[in-house]
């Protein structure tokens, strides 16, 4: 295991410069150099800053070979999603990925949709619109839950919103085992961003097509989880850095 290829991996991951990061870091460039050829050790309160800063948990830095982890994604593919009707719902808690997926699940099953499609497929994505102050006051986030319905399903069970989503072409990863370190979603992300060469969603999102969304399910046994990003909501970009 090397710590200072796992600094050199995430910078370049994190698209930052040895001279930015030692900006950040407040050091100097040769320092984060010295670092990453594994010259010096980072002394414990920038360690514990560098893991705040890439988004990986400590000991992960320390102790896991993070160069080194092509195998936890799937190469990157475009597909065409075709057009489907789900029903939704979101919520902002603490813990609103948990709470919205149970939420989700009893209305699958009350509703009838399990019953008569018992392989429903469940998608979810992040619920942008939650203030900075209930985010930092109370630790609250929002997540939105959905199932795609099968055509001609209808139900007077209450408790979602149903929406329709249009054909649209998405980039895909699947990313295994997904919950075992947090970072890992978060990278999967940044993977299809970087292969799409953007900067960022648009502000304004096509009309009747989800920004990006995840879906969780087994595989032989193992957690999958498949992101896809709308190839045209994003913000391209033509800027490059040479990160050396």
């Amino acid at each position: 295991m090397s710590l200072g290829k796992n600094i050199q991996f995430l910078r370049k991951q994190q698209k930052i410069t040895q001279e930015q990061l030692a900006e950040r870091m407040r050091v100097s460039r040769q320092t984060v150099s010295k670092w990453e050829t594994d010259e010096v050790v980072p002394e414990l309160n920038k360690l514990i800053e560098l893991s705040d800063l890439f988004g990986c948990k400590l000991d992960a830095l320390i102790r896991e070979e993070l160069y080194n982890r092509d195998d936890i994604y799937s190469p990157i593919a475009i597909k065409t999603v075709k057009p489907f009707r789900m029903g939704r719902y979101v919520m902002v808690t603490p813990n609103p990925e948990d709470d919205v997926n149970a939420y989700m699940d009893v209305w699958a099953r009350k509703s009838g949709l399990l019953a008569l499609k018992p392989d429903a497929k469940r998608i979810g994505w992040d619920f942008p619109y939650v203030s900075l102050e209930l985010q930092n006051r109370f630790g609250l986030r929002g997540y939105v839950a959905a199932y795609v319905l099968p055509e001609g399903f209808y139900t007077d069970y209450p408790g979602v919103e149903y929406a329709e989503q249009v054909e649209a072409d998405y980039a895909v990863v699947t990313i295994y085992d997904p919950f075992a370190a947090y970072e890992r979603i978060q990278n999967g992300y940044k993977r299809i961003m970087d292969f799409l060469q953007a900067n960022g969603f648009k502000e304004k999102p096509r009309d009747g097509v989800l920004s990006c969304f995840e879906y969780v399910y087994e595989e032989k046994g193992m957690t999958c989880m498949d992101v896809y990003i709308h190839v045209d909501s994003v913000s391209k970009t033509e800027a490059f850095t040479n990160f050396s």
